[in-house]
């Protein structure tokens, strides 16, 4: 473990923070912009909300819990201001693309960029102790939880990805996500602790549904009438096994929490499918899209590599290693971070590739960032996995 945990050390501090500082922090406007290209060239200037709460969410964590320098704070505070006086509209709800200054581009109808703005207040307040941003955390965490019990109840309506009078779904992502956020929530807020506990204990009942274990696998989508799989439309037979895996190991860390051996179970059953399912045994790499049928799949880029299902997969199998000690989890561990290290990081500009063909080629031309990826997933896989490691030594 000591070796991983150095060179982790290493690529996150000699590597990708110095990417970031040097090349994303926006000193003009505020926040971060991730549009960079492999060397950190702006290609867009175009601003994603979801990053700019990610980006203060990370460098609050790193502060936190790797090493307490003052910039990582100046910046998740320039993102969270940024967030705060431009990236929220009358109605509460935050928007999802902004111009570099801050005028609204677009807003999206799931709740995403308001999970991340939550656990960005939670956790500089965890690094800060102002209380203003503990309160803005419970604010939002109340609000967004409110739509995920009652998505119809305005003001918080949020319309349908399809017409739920001809096909009523539910998706995976929102309680998944609600638990992260539940979770960091009741670390910020301890005297709330049981409020955000009962809540914790629905979110996995929820998550529950969407594995089959006749299948063998969990699913993005399922019915919201009786959780039943739809299997007519390949929308709903897609399988994401690096979502699947990243749940795993919110449900494993929950699990630990607890001393619950059901969950921790619930756990391991999802990351063994997922890995044995998602991973490419003629490329290595975990693929992105599967149809559970073997059909093809819609999405252009279902055979591709993408960076984060190995940051989840890296997370996962360390965390099932260090409680279980078992042989097979330290195979996947080493097996997924010798990939990794090999096709996606970049050792002449720092920081990773985003993309790359199913052969682990990067795309053309490659990027290092973009609305979707940004200091987050590399990042809290090598602070996480440094946290764990030095915790169990």
């Amino acid at each position: 473990m000591n070796k991983i945990y150095n060179q982790f050390k290493d690529e996150l501090l000699n590597s990708c923070i110095p990417f970031w500082l040097k090349n994303g922090v926006d000193e003009k406007y505020g926040g971060v912009i991730t549009c960079l290209d492999r060397s950190g060239k702006i290609y867009s200037t175009d601003k994603s909300v979801w990053m700019q709460g990610r980006c203060a969410w990370t460098f609050s964590y790193i502060y936190n819990n790797i090493e307490k320098k003052d910039e990582y704070l100046k910046i998740a505070k320039s993102c969270l201001d940024f967030a705060t006086n431009y990236c929220i509209d009358k109605d509460k709800r935050m928007y999802f693309n902004v111009t570099r200054d801050g005028k609204p581009l677009r807003k999206r109808r799931y709740f995403f960029s308001e999970t991340f703005y939550i656990i960005a207040n939670a956790e500089y307040y965890m690094a800060t102790k102002e209380e203003k941003h503990l309160e803005i955390a419970k604010e939002y965490f109340n609000f967004v939880y409110n739509m995920y019990l009652d998505p119809s109840t305005d003001p918080y309506k949020i319309t349908p990805k399809v017409y739920s009078e001809t096909r009523n779904t539910k998706s995976l992502a929102n309680p998944m996500i609600l638990l992260n956020v539940a979770s960091i929530m009741r670390d910020a807020d301890t005297a709330c602790y049981d409020y955000y506990n009962d809540i914790i204990t629905k979110l996995i009942e929820d998550i529950k549904c969407f594995y089959k274990p006749e299948y063998k696998a969990t699913f993005e989508n399922v019915s919201a009438i009786d959780n039943s799989v739809i299997l007519d439309t390949s929308s709903c037979r897609v399988i994401n096994p690096g979502h699947d895996i990243e749940c795993s190991w919110f449900l494993l860390e929950e699990g630990i929490k607890r001393n619950d051996k059901d969950i921790i179970n619930v756990a391991s059953t999802i990351f063994n499918d997922a890995i044995n399912f998602g991973w490419d045994k003629e490329y290595g790499g975990i693929l992105y899209f599967k149809d559970i049928l073997g059909l093809p799949v819609e999405a252009y880029e279902h055979d591709m590599k993408l960076w984060w299902p190995h940051n989840e997969t890296v997370i996962a199998s360390l965390m099932f290693y260090l409680y279980t000690k078992e042989d097979k989890y330290k195979e996947i561990l080493n097996k997924v971070i010798d990939y990794s290290f090999k096709h996606f990081s970049d050792r002449e500009y720092g920081e990773w590739f985003g993309y790359l063909r199913r052969d682990g080629v990067p795309t053309e031309p490659p990027c290092k960032g973009h609305t979707y990826k940004g200091p987050f997933h590399v990042m809290r896989m090598l602070a996480k996995c440094m946290d764990l490691i030095a915790k169990n030594n």
